[in-house]
């Protein structure tokens, strides 16, 4: 199964992108890198006989490896142009997550249940009733050290 396997992230890595990196894991799965989209799949054989499991991730600065962000399960017997077409769909998927965001602002999270953004509790920059609260009696106190320094000096 590892040199079928080998044979098809071959295949699969010319069609997917000209520049590409081929090794096999210790697992038994081959990973397929491109680093010009700093992406990278995985093909790692599952319980299924013609079955592969098909990872994609992004490819961290400095090179290490983000986890998987999304997988599928692919028969081998479908050909390198649906295993590239699953491959296409996971990497648009993992790109997907990682949509720039305007400096100073984080991404929205993602529920775990449902896998669609959370709503963010943003309520813009309006100063909240207990932040009023808290300078109100701040300034009380200051009014009162002032009052009694005035009485007494």
């Amino acid at each position: 199964m590892s040199v079928q396997l080998r044979d098809v992230a071959g295949e699969l890595a010319g069609v997917l992108w000209r520049e590409h990196t081929v090794y096999r894991e210790r697992s038994g799965g081959v990973v397929i890198r491109g680093e010009h989209v700093r992406r990278w799949i995985s093909l790692a054989p599952t319980a299924g006989r013609d079955e592969v499991l098909v990872r994609a991730g992004r490819i961290l600065d400095g090179g290490t490896t983000a986890p998987a962000r999304s997988e599928a399960v692919v028969p081998l017997s479908a050909g390198t142009g649906v295993l590239a077409a699953t491959c296409r769909r996971l990497l648009a998927e993992a790109a997907a997550d990682v949509a720039p965001v305007a400096p100073g602002r984080t991404a929205p999270k993602r529920s775990k249940r449902s896998g669609k953004a959370a709503r963010p509790k943003d309520r813009g920059k309006h100063t909240s009733f207990g932040s009023w609260v808290i300078l109100a009696c701040v300034a009380g106190v200051i009014a009162l050290y002032v009052y009694s320094t005035a009485r007494h000096g």
